[in-house]
């Protein structure tokens, strides 16, 4: 099954967007001009950081979805580019149900085509801003059975939320109504690692207009207060290994990553 909204939203084409930026940034096409001058301007490593971040989101929903997890709620969908989460998942989980959320209109004319469920399992798309919660949550609910444990997916989305938007609060509330087992799986740019190539991004992207909050390993690790980390914590996004022991020389990296269980 797959639904979503019936809202045909224009597309403005005139300001680049993060979702499109980071398609840009993966080789993809559902992108336009103002996108990919974004793009061009990034150093070569944010190429790297776009495909650390998917890595670690196949490795990660691969992973919970080992463990019996069949609820998925991802917020900053992005542009779909297969394999998608659900395709992961219900690879292990065929009956697995997944909701995705993200603000871009592009992303909605493409998921009915694009985020096509197994015929046992379920996927569901709303147009949302991670900034109003509570529509996602919502929206969730028709879907998912907040009885069970649900994982909640952040990938790459809370360092586009700046501290004077609230982003512990947002996840705080995203967080609030999923039940023990539930997980918190989130990946974000780090502002103490590469601090000359993280001035770099945030001064090209706010050229575009777009606001970004790198943040610190401690301010990232705030994210997942009263959570139980799941090893090997935070760390970044390609040291994040479950399967198999972490690289001997870990690929570098200018992105946290992480995992951790509700209590």
């Amino acid at each position: 099954m797959t639904s979503g909204t019936d809202r045909r939203p224009e597309i403005d084409t005139s300001k680049p967007h993060p979702a499109r930026v980071y398609d840009w940034l993966l080789g993809g096409k559902d992108n336009y001009p103002v996108d990919e001058a974004v793009g061009e301007k990034l150093p070569p490593e944010a190429h790297a950081a776009a495909r650390q971040n998917r890595q670690f989101m196949h490795r990660a929903a691969a992973w919970l979805a080992a463990q019996g997890v069949d609820q998925f709620l991802d917020v900053g969908t992005g542009i779909p580019t297969e394999p998608n989460l659900h395709q992961i998942v219900q690879e292990v989980v065929p009956t697995a149900k997944v909701v995705y959320a993200d603000n871009d209109p592009i992303v909605l004319a493409h998921a009915e085509a694009l985020l096509v469920s197994s015929p046992q399992g379920a996927t569901d798309y709303i147009q949302a801003d991670v900034r109003r919660p509570e529509e996602i949550l919502e929206h969730a609910r028709r879907i998912l059975d907040f009885e069970r444990p649900i994982a909640l997916s952040l990938i790459a989305l809370m360092h586009f939320i700046p501290e004077d938007q609230n982003p512990y609060d947002i996840v705080r509330t995203l967080l609030a109504p999923l039940p023990s087992g539930s997980y918190l799986v989130l990946s974000h740019a780090a502002s103490d690692l590469y601090e000359e190539l993280a001035a770099q991004v945030t001064a090209e992207y706010a050229k575009g207009g777009i606001r970004l909050g790198f943040r610190t390993r401690p301010e990232v690790v705030r994210f997942f207060d009263g959570l139980d980390l799941v090893e090997p914590g935070v760390v970044t996004a390609p040291e994040w290994v479950k399967s198999a022991p972490a690289p001997a020389t870990p690929e570098g990296s200018g992105i946290y990553a992480g995992v951790a269980r509700v209590p």
